[in-house]
Formats: structure tokens, C-alpha cells, sequence
């Protein structure tokens, strides 16, 4: 458990280099079911999945739990002829699971907190070269897990902390002075989030934020970077970006978020909308701390116009 929570994983947002994992043991492996699964005390989570819907199980009836118990990879032929399984939920009903291959996956420290499994539908048997390349992925795995603690993740919302930003920042400052490449950035606030905390609380605020990022992760482009600056506040670089494409797109994000469905932990509607100012790469910016502070100026624009709206550097408005 000490392990797991030290990658800070749990509960965040879809990432693209485990969703690419679990696309590619479907594709190689030639099955409809993959994932990159993780155990807590009491639950099965997964962070990649590709042909399963439910986000989550109760730990006692995943294959996992016993993928987990071994070094070795936990190998299921048929589920219907094993006595571990042959009862299971998920074998006598929805997804008919029928063969199972889970390879632990082991933190560099040598404590299993998950697997990275192929499941079928039909019985069969995993050939060893088909094993090799599982393995294979889930080290692949393991690896994008520390990368990803090592970037400095965000432990609530699984995006990048203000380092992490900072340094992606930094790297497309570099680019624009390489190649004179275009960027844009652009910083957003959630809207009355103190009133949040103080209506439902802290916990509930939480939610907020862990929503906001995965609805943010799902809009922008896969080469977009999403940083979590502070409390409620934001920032997306967005590279060959200029910035009136990048005041379009962040006027997307902001429907995006008003659009979302947000409940407090109680069941309450929650009406989430966020204020956004956008900043284009120039030769005037001297770091990524500068770049914020100009996409900072018509942020706070943005809130005193009246919130839920966009500007840019030059205070250019979309509501």
C-alpha cells in the first residue's frame, strides 16, 4: 500500500502512455480486453482500460488480487475449469472472462501494486513469446509510472505540478528561440471556488479539481501539457499555437467545463465554470515565470469582466 501511494496514482486522470500500453497488448496479443490494473486495501482500479467499462472493482473478485500473490505471471487458461474463478462474477456473467494473462507489476523497490493483463473471452492458451512481450509492456509500465512521479505529478489530479510545468514551459521556450516555432499558454482559475469549500467542503472542493483536470485532459490535444499551478488555478501550453487559435481553444475548454456534470460529495449539482487568459510566445519572454505573469494580466481581466470568460495578453474577450 506504502508503495502505491507513493506513485500517487490512484483516482487520476486517463494518461497516453498507459492508454497506448493497453492498445497494443490488444492489438499484439490479438485480445478484446486489456488493462493496467492497481489494488488498494479494498478495490481494483484501473488506470489504463481498452474493452471493459466499469473504472473500478471490488478487490476481492479481480483476477488481480491473485496476479499480485506471485512474481511469476498469473496464467488462466480457463476460467470456467478453475476453481479460483469458476464462480466469479465476472467469468458467469458480464464480460465472460475465459482466459487470463497478468503480469505483476513490481515497483523498482520490489512490491507488486498491480498487473497489466490480456483477457479473452474464449478459452485459450498464452504462448511463452506472447508472456515475453507482456512482460515486456507492463516493465514499460512500471517505467511511465516513476517517469511520471519522478515529472512531478500532481498527486490530487494526476497533471503536472507547477515544476513539471515550469520545466515543459521552459523546453518550449527553448524551441520558439531554436526554431522560432510558435506557442501559446494559457492560465485558468476556477470560478467561486472558495464558496465551494466553504458550501460542501473541502472534500468536495477536491472532486472539483480531480473534474476539472480529467475534463481538461479530455479536450486538449494529445500534445497540449496541463499544469496544476496552485489551489484552483491552472495553466495549459499549448505548442504551434498562436494566440488567437490559442484563445479559441481555451474558449473551448471553458465550455467544456461549464458544460461538465460536477456533483459534491453529497449528490449536489455543482454550476463549475473557470476564467482563462492567454499569452503568445514572444522574444520579450525571458522564462516560463515571465510567460505566466503575461497570461496572468488578462486572467484577472477575465475575473473582474465578470468570470466564465476568456482574454488575451491585449485583453481581446470570449464569453
Amino acid at each position: 500500500m506504502a508503495a502505491l501511494q507513493r506513485l500517487a496514482v490512484m483516482d487520476t486522470a486517463p494518461e497516453e502512455p498507459f492508454e497506448n500500453v493497453v492498445a497494443l497488448v490488444r492489438t499484439v496479443l490479438s485480445v478484446p480486453i486489456a488493462a493496467v490494473s492497481l489494488l488498494d486495501a479494498d478495490r481494483q482500479w484501473f488506470k489504463a482500460r481498452s474493452g471493459v467499462d466499469a473504472s473500478q472493482t471490488p478487490r476481492d473478485i479481480s483476477f488481480c488480487t491473485h496476479a499480485i500473490a506471485q512474481r511469476d505471471p498469473l496464467i488462466v487458461p480457463d476460467a470456467t475449469k478453475d476453481l479460483r474463478f469458476a464462480d466469479n462474477p465476472f467469468v458467469i456473467g458480464d464480460p465472460s472472462i475465459r482466459s487470463y494473462a497478468g503480469v505483476p507489476l513490481r515497483t523498482p523497490d520490489g512490491y507488486n501494486i498491480g498487473s497489466l493483463c490480456a483477457i479473452d473471452t474464449q478459452a485459450r492458451d498464452f504462448s511463452p513469446a506472447e508472456i515475453a512481450i507482456l512482460d515486456k509492456f507492463a516493465r514499460i509500465v512500471v517505467d511511465e509510472l516513476e517517469l511520471r512521479r519522478i515529472a512531478g505529478r500532481d498527486q490530487l489530479t494526476g497533471v503536472l505540478t507547477r515544476r513539471g510545468f515550469i520545466q515543459s514551459a521552459e523546453h518550449e521556450i527553448e524551441r520558439f528561440r531554436r526554431y522560432d516555432r510558435p506557442a501559446s499558454l494559457a492560465m485558468l482559475d476556477i470560478d467561486r471556488f472558495k464558496s465551494i469549500n466553504d458550501t460542501y467542503g473541502h472534500p468536495s472542493g477536491d472532486v472539483v479539481l480531480r473534474q476539472v483536470a480529467m475534463v481538461l485532459d479530455t479536450v486538449k490535444r494529445p500534445n497540449d501539457v496541463l499544469g496544476r499551478l496552485g489551489g484552483e488555478e491552472f495553466a495549459m501550453l499549448m505548442p504551434e499555437t498562436d494566440q488567437d487559435a490559442a484563445l479559441a481553444a481555451s474558449d473551448r475548454f471553458r465550455e467544456a467545463i461549464a458544460s461538465a456534470r460536477i456533483e459534491s460529495l453529497c449528490g449536489a449539482q455543482l454550476d463549475v465554470t473557470a476564467s482563462f487568459g492567454v499569452a503568445s510566445l514572444g522574444p520579450a519572454t525571458v522564462d516560463a515565470e515571465a510567460w505566466l505573469a503575461s497570461a496572468d494580466a488578462p486572467l484577472y481581466a477575465a475575473k473582474r469582466g465578470g468570470r466564465n470568460r476568456c482574454m488575451a495578453a491585449g485583453f481581446n474577450a470570449t464569453a
